[in-house]
């Protein structure tokens, strides 16, 4: 009985993020609910209070159970609470060490006592200036890029790399291959730009290549979006062999790449990237945001030369020109080291974080990279993910469900726990409550 109770929870829980149930559709009694799938009223009234307590149904006394609406599903938005100083943040990743503070304040005096101070505040070229892309030129082709300012176009962040290359080379109902599971700014884009998302069936190590070759051969895919170096969420990093492949199936059918490389930083001689494999249809999108801080809005798009002006068109419709300030900033720390400096403290961190994790959650079946900022937590058969959030945030702890994550029906039940937003103390701290959280779940 208690595996049909979880199924009929799946069930609703299923119908009311497809669509299926919408938001305010009244459901059956509770007396209706355990006939017609023969349950006893007292589990029908359970499957009801479950699905209140994840926060898909509300119940009116004397009027019935209704849809809520989930237009924003948890952990996809940024929530109030996730922002409160009392909040053990396993959200949203913002790494940062001690001194950066301190590198920022100096960096703000140097800028103000260079001669140059008054070219900051004019308009600059759509895709920056040559003199800052040949300073992050030199700094790509220390992870594998080997570019000329040429190549390269200055954003405002990679979220926003992302933005003008779905604008610029991408049009409404083109059809996209991605992972299952993805990072949810891109999924956020196709909904935004009317793109058709393709989810490729994943494992532990990659895509199914095999897999992504069929959904070619039955559909007109004009691109692909892929994270080959520390995949968010799942950490994995393709391997030589694993990224040939891939530029060969997106020769076979002519697919655009657009290769994610926010975390790719992490990862200590990785192989090429991607549009090292194909670089002819390649466009590499890297930013600033987890080697520096999130609040340094400052990212870099490298492209094939037959791409560029659609790009820049896009640029311009969206922010005009780089944010001069911040590239300033960027370039002084590439040029004195402080950025190889701040990711090699970071690789550390990370490690030292996934340690802690390891340390704390034993040797189950979690997913994740020693190098990575995150985890990802299947959960047991029997435990709810909405459960777990929920119980979880009367704690005062965020996390997210794989909802934001999944580009297919078929939602697991999982959750991603970001590992680098709080103290080593304050993620020991949470850390352990999820894992009793989870416990408690597995035992009711």
């Amino acid at each position: 009985m208690r595996v049909r109770y979880k199924a009929v929870v799946d069930e609703y829980a299923a119908a009311i993020r497809n669509g299926s149930l919408p938001a305010g559709a009244r459901l059956p009694t509770h007396r209706a609910l355990s006939v017609d799938k023969g349950i006893s009223l007292a589990t029908a009234t359970r499957v009801y209070a479950e699905l209140e307590a994840i926060g898909l149904v509300r119940g009116e006394t004397g009027r019935g159970t209704f849809v809520r609406d989930i237009s924003l599903p948890a952990g996809q938005g940024i929530d109030q609470l996730a922002l409160a100083a009392d909040v053990l943040d396993l959200n949203f990743n913002y790494p940062s060490l001690p001194d950066q503070k301190e590198q920022l304040r100096d960096s703000m005096r140097q800028l103000a006592a260079t001669g140059d101070l008054e070219s900051l505040l004019r308009y600059h070229p759509h895709a920056g200036r040559k003199t800052d892309r040949d300073i992050i030129a030199t700094w790509l082709a220390t992870a594998g890029i080997a570019a000329s300012a040429d190549d390269l176009l200055i954003v405002n962040g990679a979220q926003h790399g992302l933005t003008v290359a779905v604008m610029g080379l991408l049009k409404p109902g083109d059809v996209v291959a991605v992972d299952a599971l993805t990072y949810p700014g891109f999924k956020a884009l196709a909904t935004l730009y009317h793109l058709e998302l393709v989810p490729i069936p994943t494992g532990v190590s990659g895509p199914d290549l095999t897999a992504l070759r069929q959904i070619c051969q039955s559909r007109r895919v004009r691109a692909i979006y892929t994270m080959p170096t520390l995949h968010n969420p799942l950490g994995w990093v393709l391997s030589h062999a694993q990224r040939s492949e891939l530029a060969r199936i997106t020769r076979e059918f002519d697919l655009l790449v657009i290769e994610d490389a926010a975390y790719a930083f992490l990862v200590s001689r990785p192989p090429p990237p991607l549009a090292c494999y194909a670089p002819e249809r390649t466009v590499y999108v890297t930013g600033f945001a987890k080697n520096i801080a999130t609040g340094l809005r400052v990212g870099v798009v490298v492209s094939p030369a037959g791409m560029r002006q659609p790009l820049e068109r896009a640029i311009r419709a969206t922010t005009w020109n780089t944010p001069a300030l911040m590239v300033a900033m960027v370039c002084g720390w590439i040029k004195d080291g402080t950025i190889r400096k701040l990711e090699s403290m970071k690789r550390r961190d990370a490690r030292q974080r996934q340690a802690i994790a390891r340390e704390i959650m034993g040797d189950g079946q979690w997913i994740s990279h020693a190098s990575a900022y995150f985890i990802w937590l299947p959960l047991p058969a029997e435990v709810r993910a909405e459960r777990i959030l929920h119980r979880l945030m009367d704690q005062q702890i965020s996390v997210s469900t794989a909802e934001p994550f999944s580009t297919s029906s078929n939602v697991p039940h999982a959750i991603r726990l970001a590992l680098g937003s709080v103290s080593l103390d304050r993620l020991r701290l949470a850390l352990t409550a999820v894992k009793e959280t989870i416990n408690y779940e597995k035992d009711i």
